[in-house]
């Protein structure tokens, strides 16, 4: 089968970039072919049997070259070239919706200024979800978090048997485990911390979003000998300017190194003494789920899709919505205070049961049905 999969930018590590790539590979492993077309490609070009095309959109703003993607989008589509296309953000013309971003109208609703909605990005992206969640519409979507398909279901009517939950997916060649005490070491050397120091770790694009303001005022509540010796290192695709001059005001200044993205995840994770992911909203965060397969234990805010793994493992803590700083504060205390084992050993239990879950080809499965039934109609 030959199957296009649309998506509007691709970094190497953003979440729905890294997922899109995964199932491109997996499609080819099972005798696909897989066409990417997209506004934007930045990192190496994809392995053999994967083909990438950059579309350059025009307008001035960013909702003004995504429609007129769209619109290339729509002319190489049309014809039957494809048996299926699938999307990875929300737009017209779909087969197939990777159900990566939470729903657009309700976080609309309830976190802008209803002046926001009479822009033209506002009707440029609810129009766009209209496009994929409408009763009448037939894409399919495949659902990462149960918590969702209530919003969109609110918003949009879609009926039920159109979501299909997809299982969390961790990787085993991703999350090779080591030396623990070696990978401290080495961890500790390359920041310049000192043998002794807490790391706390966090991870993904778009700081604001998950939380760092958050996790820097965590450390700046800690009792002094603790802050002291506490080191926070944010990792991610996003402008840091912001957080580097908080961290000034902060006067954390020498206790926050902030890194661009990067491909060794695993080891900071297993170098590492705690994941914070105090996200302000997140509609998976897999990083919860890699995080218990390195043992690293987990304090997350509870909007988190894959929050509730968190607590059925017993790999970490959460704070629960309505969040209040001062709570995340007293858990991040408790956390750096007890003895890690118990979290560290519960997690990676979990996670070998979640890989027995998902081995990384259950998309792929459901693509290959929804070009079936495609086709038959």
């Amino acid at each position: 089968m030959k199957f296009a999969f649309v998506i509007f930018k691709y970094f190497p590590f953003g979440g729905a970039q890294r997922d899109m790539m995964r199932i491109a590979q997996e499609s080819v492993k099972r005798g696909h072919s897989v066409h990417i077309l997209t506004l934007s490609w930045e990192g190496p070009a994809p392995e053999h049997g994967v083909a990438m095309e950059v579309l350059q959109g025009r307008g001035w703003m960013n909702h003004q070259r995504y429609r007129d993607f769209i619109a290339q989008v729509r002319e190489k589509i049309s014809g039957g070239a494809f048996d299926l296309v699938v999307g990875f953000n929300r737009l017209p013309g779909l087969d197939a919706y990777f159900a990566a971003d939470p729903c657009f109208l309700e976080r609309s609703h309830q976190r802008r200024n209803p002046l926001h909605r009479l822009s033209g990005r506002h009707r440029f992206f609810a129009a766009c979800e209209r496009a994929v969640f409408a009763p009448e519409s037939g894409c399919e979507i495949l659902l990462l978090s149960p918590a969702e398909k209530a919003a969109f279901q609110r918003w949009h009517h879609t009926p039920e048997a159109r979501f299909h939950l997809i299982p969390p997916v961790l990787l085993p060649e991703r999350l090779q485990l080591g030396d623990r005490a070696q990978i401290r070491a080495s961890v500790r050397e390359e920041f310049g911390f000192a043998e002794h120091d807490r790391i706390l770790l966090l991870v993904g694009s778009g700081f604001k979003t998950k939380g760092l303001d958050r996790a820097m005022q965590g450390l700046s509540s800690l009792p002094e000998s603790l802050r002291h010796k506490t080191r926070l290192v944010a990792v991610g695709q996003d402008n840091p300017g912001d957080f580097e001059r908080m961290a000034r005001k902060m006067r954390l200044a020498p206790q926050v190194r902030i890194c661009g993205g990067r491909s060794d995840i695993p080891r900071l994770m297993q170098g590492s003494d705690l994941l914070v992911h105090p996200a302000y909203r997140e509609n998976t965060g897999l990083v919860l789920l890699e995080a218990m397969a390195c043992g690293l234990p987990v304090l997350a805010s509870d909007v988190c899709g894959y929050a509730p793994h968190v607590l059925d493992s017993g790999a970490g803590l959460l704070v629960k919505s309505p969040f209040m700083q001062g709570e995340f504060n007293r858990l991040l205390q408790e956390m750096l205070d007890a003895d890690a084992t118990g979290w560290r050993g519960r997690g990676l239990d979990y996670a070998k049961i979640l890989m027995a879950q998902n081995d990384g080809s259950a998309e792929v499965r459901l693509l290959e049905v929804f070009a079936k039934e495609r086709g038959a109609r």
